[in-house]
C-alpha cells in the first residue's frame, strides 16, 4: 500500500518547487552540433573542442584564410566550449560580417548569449536565424528555451509545437514542451511528452528525472522511483535525480533508503533544498 505523503513532503514536492530544481538541468541545442553526449545540457561542454591545441589550430586556419566565415564560426564554437565567451562572441561577430546569412552562426551566438544571461539578445539571434531559414529546428528549440526561461510559456509552446509539426522525431521539442506542461501543473500531459521523448532518445537521464518529478506530483511514487532509478543509472552525478528518488522512497515508506539518496544528493550539491529538507524529516522520524 502506498504511503500518503506528509504535509511537509507534499510542500517539498510542490510542482513549482520541483520544477525549480529541475530547471537547473536545462536543455538546448548544442553549439554547432559540437556537444557532450547529453543533448539536453544547457551549455554542453566538449573539452576537446575547447582545448588550447584545437583553438591554436583553428587560429592557424583563420590566419591562412582571413575571409573564411566558417573558420571564425568554428573557432567561436571552440571558445564557447572553453568558456571564453567574449572571444566566442567576437568570432561570431566577424563570421556574420563575412556571411550575414549564416543562420548557424546566429544560433551559435544565441547560445553563448544565453550562457552569458542575455536572454533577450539570444531571442533576437534565434529569430534572425529563423528569418533566414524558417524550418531550422535548432533555432526554434533554442528560442523556445529562452522564452521558457522568461516564463513566456505561450511563445515557447508555439516554438516547440512548430518543431513537432515539422519533425515528430525531435526529442528536444517534446521534452521542453513537457517542462512547460509541468510548470503549468498539467502533469499528465507532461508525462505523455516525456514518454515520447524517451522513446526517441532513451539514454538521456534528464528526461527520466523530469517524468519522475511529474509522477511524484500526481502521487505515483512507484512510477517515479522507476524513472528516477533509470536517471541515476544514466547519470550518477545528478543531485536532482538522487533527491527526487529519495522523495519517492520516502513516500514508499522506506526512510533508510530515502536517507541514503538524500545524502548522496547533498554530497553532490549541498544547496539542494529538497534533499536537505528530506534528510531532516527522515532523521527526525528515526
Amino acid at each position: 500500500m502506498i504511503q500518503h505523503p506528509s504535509n511537509a513532503l507534499r510542500s517539498a514536492l510542490d510542482p513549482k518547487h520541483a520544477l525549480g530544481l529541475l530547471l537547473a538541468v536545462g536543455i538546448a541545442a548544442g553549439l554547432g552540433g559540437c556537444q557532450s553526449s547529453g543533448i539536453y545540457d544547457d551549455v554542453p561542454i566538449d573539452r576537446a573542442v575547447g582545448s588550447s591545441a584545437n583553438i591554436d589550430s583553428l587560429t592557424a586556419v583563420i590566419e591562412a584564410n582571413p575571409q573564411d566565415a566558417s573558420a571564425y564560426n568554428t573557432r567561436g564554437i571552440a571558445y564557447g566550449q572553453a568558456g571564453k565567451l567574449d572571444k566566442a562572441i567576437a568570432d561570431f561577430n566577424v563570421a556574420l560580417q563575412l556571411n550575414p546569412n549564416s543562420y548557424q552562426t546566429y544560433t551559435n551566438r544565441a547560445l553563448v548569449f544565453r550562457r552569458m544571461g542575455d536572454t533577450q539578445q539570444a531571442i533576437a539571434d534565434y529569430t534572425r536565424a529563423i528569418n533566414i531559414k524558417p524550418d531550422y529546428d535548432a533555432a526554434y528549440v533554442g528560442r523556445g528555451n529562452a522564452y521558457r526561461t522568461q516564463g513566456n510559456y505561450g511563445a515557447a509552446l508555439a516554438d516547440f509545437n512548430s518543431v513537432i509539426a515539422r519533425n515528430s522525431g525531435d526529442a528536444r521539442a517534446y521534452y521542453n514542451r513537457g517542462l512547460i506542461y509541468q510548470a503549468q501543473g498539467q502533469h499528465n500531459r507532461a508525462i505523455e511528452d516525456f514518454a515520447t521523448a524517451i522513446g526517441l532518445s532513451p539514454n538521456v537521464s534528464e528526461i527520466y528525472t523530469a517524468r519522475g518529478i511529474s509522477y511524484l506530483a500526481i502521487n505515483d511514487p512507484d512510477a517515479a522511483f522507476t524513472d528516477l532509478s533509470m536517471a541515476v543509472n544514466l547519470d550518477k552525478q545528478s543531485a536532482v535525480a538522487w533527491a527526487n528518488r529519495g522523495a519517492a522512497l520516502e513516500l514508499l515508506g522506506k526512510p533508510k533508503d530515502a536517507r541514503r539518496n538524500y545524502t548522496k544528493a547533498l554530497n553532490l550539491d549541498n544547496s539542494n533544498a529538497l534533499a536537505r529538507d528530506g534528510l531532516t524529516r527522515v532523521n527526525r522520524s528515526g
